[in-house]
């Protein structure tokens, strides 16, 4: 019974995993992403592939609006007028980052997952421009299509 169970349990963490994104492969494309819209600036939302917390997979709010879902291994983006935004994940406790976003400009919010008492939780921080474009370059694309 127990060899049953401990089966079971092992059957339902691999499901788990391979539903997660996993980094891009070497065999494939890159991915053409639509130019960006003139008056407009570009938000990527970045989250390296770890192990630990890849269950942990909260909505991303920016300025209230769910823009994705803090995926281990993806990314996404989205484009929008300058101005003030707060971006937002939220588990057991809500973790914010204020940014101010130009016509032009790209910006790379970065989700990482910490220890909780019940789940992790995923604080976005803004990364340094270089680590998001290499970051991108590893990742799969977990967004809407376009």
């Amino acid at each position: 019974m127990k060899s049953k169970v401990g089966a079971l349990a092992l059957l339902l963490v691999g499901f788990l995993l391979a539903s997660c994104a996993s980094p891009r492969g070497l065999d494939e494309p890159p991915l053409q992403l639509p130019p960006l819209r003139p008056g407009l600036g570009r938000v990527y939302f970045i989250r390296p592939g770890e192990f630990a917390g890849y269950a942990v997979q909260p909505e991303i709010r920016m300025n209230n609006e769910v823009v994705g879902r803090s995926v281990p291994g993806g990314f996404t983006f989205v484009d929008r007028p300058p101005g003030k935004y707060v971006v937002t994940t939220t588990t057991e406790v809500e973790n914010a980052v204020t940014f101010q976003l130009a016509a032009g400009e790209t910006k790379y919010i970065k989700t990482a997952v910490s220890a909780g008492i019940l789940v992790g939780h995923v604080t976005p921080t803004l990364e340094f421009p270089e680590q998001g474009q290499s970051d991108i370059g590893r990742l799969r694309y977990v967004g809407p299509q376009f």
